[in-house]
């Protein structure tokens, strides 16, 4: 199959390291003599027409920064069958020859749903909440728990100075894995996850009162944004244990930032990854990271898969923790 024109496109909610992946395919795709569409806010902006080709030049000086050149939005009409066609049809009036999405579920479904109407189309993985089973690895959750944990470092400072307990809510609507990392490196007491919190408030208490008695200052407790109610959790923990209690909710800071080394260097080599993919053929695939290597899946087996959380972590968790 030979690629001439390729179109990119972010979607969903942005992640840091998304304009290294842009950069990356733009600069790679152009030195195998491809004309690079951009596609601004995601697939609203494919129904749109909102289109601009992208040179190398235009990637100047945006590999180190947050969120998306791009641009992103949601677009739930992208769920309906008539707009998918529509997105197609547009597609290849416009003679493009794959789609790369950049972006997690949500916006994978919809490319699956355009490859289902014969469009070729590549997924490179991006979202902060790591939540795709597919990939050991999603492009922004470095940044993204980096930022969180220089965050829960400072709170702990004043959290020390005033002997009380903190809450910490950090992004993760379905999936834990942002509480879970930035709890275990910044030494919380407790780590509060959808996946696994029972909402027993009895024993996250007694846990409580038990550290305190035996003279502990201070309890940091991370939790999850699927998990939430962090002001009610606070006051009622304040009410039960006579212990000051404060709630801080990361939210949005997380999505933005400089990306980490890390994130710029993964996302270059997924853009470089999905590029291959279309030279030598490979379409309808999500780019992913499995067994220390970059490779590709057949996107209805990368979306088929389920996700669990590894039993060593959560294992970690919990021997670290009780102290």
């Amino acid at each position: 199959m030979a690629v001439r024109k390729i179109a990119v496109l972010t979607s969903g909610g942005d992640a840091p390291g998304m304009n290294a992946a842009l950069r990356a395919i733009v600069r790679i795709g152009d030195g195998f003599g491809m004309e690079i569409i951009g596609i601004r806010r995601g697939y609203s902006g494919l129904l749109a027409r909102d289109f601009e080709p992208l040179t190398s030049q235009d990637m100047s000086d945006t590999v180190q920064k947050g969120g998306t050149i791009l641009f992103t939005a949601r677009c739930k009409e992208m769920m309906e069958e008539r707009y998918q066609i529509q997105a197609a049809e547009i597609l290849k009036e416009e003679n493009i020859d794959a789609l790369v999405v950049v972006g997690g579920d949500g916006s994978f479904r919809g490319a699956q749903a355009l490859a289902a109407q014969g469009i070729n189309v590549i997924g490179i993985p991006a979202t902060i909440d790591l939540d795709l089973a597919c990939t050991d690895y999603t492009i922004g959750f470095d940044t993204a728990v980096n930022t969180a944990m220089e965050a829960v470092d400072k709170v702990r400072d004043t959290s020390t100075s005033h002997e009380r307990i903190s809450i910490i809510e950090v992004m993760g609507r379905h999936a834990g894995y942002i509480a879970l990392w930035c709890g275990i490196a910044c030494g919380a007491e407790e780590i509060l996850i959808p996946e696994t919190y029972d909402y027993n408030d009895k024993l996250l208490i007694e846990r409580i009162r038990e550290r305190a008695a035996t003279g502990k200052k201070k309890h940091i407790i991370i939790n999850a944004e699927g998990v939430g109610q962090s002001e009610a959790l606070a006051a009622r923990i304040e009410n039960a244990t006579g212990i000051e209690s404060r709630t801080t909710i990361l939210g949005y800071m997380q999505r933005g930032g400089a990306p980490s080394s890390r994130d710029r260097v993964m996302a270059s080599l997924m853009a470089q990854q999905a590029i291959e993919a279309l030279l030598e053929g490979r379409v309808n695939r999500v780019v992913v990271y499995r067994e220390g290597m970059v490779q590709d899946l057949a996107i209805d087996e990368a979306l088929s898969m389920q996700k669990a959380l590894p039993e060593k972590l959560v294992a970690l968790t919990k021997r670290l923790v009780r102290r």
